[in-house]
């Protein structure tokens, strides 16, 4: 991306009907480090890359915790995604102060596409250079959204977002059919494996991810790092399997380039 003249403000529209400063944010969010979510009839993963900058630093937070049937996984500006997950938090303890239940998942992630909808339209405003995975639970079943920059948000059975996503995708897109009928073990078990397509060849550890769950009769929680070690460990036999069992069965099919960027100069609404 360069600049030109009509992205010096976020209220100024482009003869070609764009906003570059939206798309400059939803640019961010590829830029991040990767997120995925999957779901099924009952459950719903997040997993995330939270690499430390140093050695000598810690790794920065990329999962939070909105509510006990309510969760977030974020790509892009943390600093952004932690203030929206502050905003999620009071949203749910207001509505379950007065209303003595819990918050459904698609009004909350409706106003929080609200929130992120108003910073487009307001000049004095920048645009939350952050994308959300939001997962929960309610009485309607197992929910996976996906929050926006340009106040967009959308359902998934299972998406990836942030910075070689596209590979997460390419696995999650061939085993998605499955998805639905799969338990908590299988769900986390395909969360490592497309999380292992983001890192390029680089070898998968608890240490440099965050894996959380929540389900039926499961509030949501964040694994510790030697529960994610051991789901690695026992499933590292069989991801090597894996791929190997997929190519026999693809090998008409043309070629995927999994570690190609997402889309660049994509339209707001064109996500």
């Amino acid at each position: 991306m360069f600049r030109n003249q009509y992205d010096t403000d976020v209220t100024t529209w482009s003869p070609q009907g764009r906003l570059f400063q939206v798309e400059y944010a939803m640019e961010a969010v590829k830029q991040g480090s990767a997120a995925i979510g999957l779901r099924s009839k009952t459950h719903v993963v997040l997993a995330s890359v939270n690499k430390a900058q140093s050695e000598l630093s810690s790794h920065q937070k990329k999962i939070f915790k909105a509510d006990d049937h309510i969760g977030v996984a974020i790509a892009g500006l943390t600093a952004d995604g932690r203030v929206l997950s502050r905003y999620m938090r009071s949203e749910c303890i207001n509505y379950s102060y007065t209303y003595e239940s819990p918050l459904p998942v698609g009004r909350l992630v409706v106003q929080l596409a609200d929130k992120a909808q108003v910073c487009t339209q307001r000049s004095w405003k920048r645009p939350y250079g952050v994308g959300l995975l939001v997962a929960g639970l309610d009485e309607s079943g197992a929910h996976l959204y996906y929050n926006c920059p340009s106040g967009n948000y959308f359902e998934y059975q299972a998406f990836a977002i942030g910075s070689r996503s596209q590979a997460a995708k390419t696995y999650m897109e061939r085993r998605f059919e499955s998805f639905v009928s799969s338990t908590r073990e299988d769900l986390l078990k395909d969360a490592l494996f497309a999380l292992r397509e983001t890192l390029q060849g680089e070898k998968l550890k608890s240490s440099i991810c965050t894996v959380a769950v929540v389900g039926v009769g499961e509030a949501f929680h964040i694994l510790d790092n030697e529960t994610v070690q051991a789901l690695i460990d026992a499933f590292e036999i069989v991801g090597e399997e894996v791929p190997a069992a997929e190519e026999g069965g693809a090998a008409d099919e043309p070629a995927v380039d999994q570690g190609a960027p997402a889309e660049e100069g994509a339209a707001p609404m064109d996500i």
